[in-house]
């Protein structure tokens, strides 16, 4: 990690505030997150993290500033508190942070499944944000997914989002009932990505290809496709349709992926399940 340069500390989200950032969690998501304020240009003085078991990159953090497991006495007013712990420590987690929490303080939960209820169970009267991130954040490429309770005031949601702008794009939804849709699709996504790099690899080498020719065609040509979408102001399906000559041999494995029983179905009935889980664990 390196040192943000000096032009970037206009950007701080936290210029002009007081308080700490707190983070409980340092594990990949939220060492992440960290990384990505640090490079907005948040002054690291401005940053707690509590974290039993840092990595040695978290560690020397500590030789920068942030301040890392601190006394409670030592930490300060809390503007927001992040919570990046895994879902199933939460109960024993959060008791421990409630009497960090004021009527200051919006508190940001990064875990999977657990709702904005369970939240305020936890902390009663605060400013909760509920988000559901993904995989890529951890390179500054993933989106998240946030949606907050009637306690959080503008200048809240603001912090909020440019903290979690830090690790990708941020969207808003205002129905929290939607956030397993989110799950499905954005959450376990990733997955879904790498799995058709390695179909597409096991097929390539059915088709007579070297294993590891196979590997590297499919591995490229996802990532730059990936990237291909993300810098084109166009949709995916113009793209695919800009790609797909009449006759040719895209539009002949096309018909195959667009059938009936092609992959819009299977899809359909892969985020269903997702979805459907999501709620499972849920409760």
């Amino acid at each position: 990690m390196k040192s943000p340069p000096a032009s970037q500390a206009k950007n701080d989200p936290l210029a002009g505030s007081g308080g700490t950032v707190l983070l409980v969690g340092a594990g990949k998501m939220g060492g992440a997150m960290l990384e990505g304020w640090l490079a907005l240009g948040v002054d690291p003085r401005r940053i707690a993290v509590l974290e039993p078991q840092p990595s040695e990159e978290i560690a020397l953090l500590a030789l920068r500033g942030v301040r890392l497991n601190p006394p409670s006495t030592a930490i300060g007013e809390v503007v927001a508190l992040i919570v990046a712990v895994k879902p199933q420590s939460a109960p024993d987690v959060l008791p421990a942070l409630a009497p960090l929490v004021s009527a200051a303080t919006v508190v940001v939960s990064i875990m999977a499944g657990r709702t904005v209820r369970f939240l305020e169970r936890a902390f009663p009267a605060a400013a909760v944000v509920r988000t559901m991130p993904n995989l890529p954040a951890s390179i500054g490429r993933g989106i998240t997914v946030a949606v907050g309770n009637n306690r959080v005031a503008p200048t809240q949601r603001t912090l909020v989002h440019a903290l979690l702008s830090a690790v990708g794009a941020v969207e808003w939804i205002d129905d929290e009932a939607l956030m397993d849709a989110v799950v499905a699709v954005s959450g376990s996504g990733p997955a879904y990505v790498f799995l058709l790099t390695e179909a597409m690899a096991n097929a390539g080498v059915a088709a007579g290809l070297p294993p590891t020719l196979a590997a590297t065609l499919a591995r490229a040509t996802v990532a730059g496709a990936g990237e291909l979408l993300h810098r084109s102001p166009l949709d995916a399906a113009t793209l695919r349709q800009n790609v797909t000559s009449p006759g040719g041999t895209t539009a002949a494995a096309l018909d195959v992926l667009m059938a009936a029983d092609g992959i819009a179905p299977l899809m359909a009935k892969a985020i269903a399940a997702a979805a459907r889980r999501s709620r499972d664990l849920a409760g």
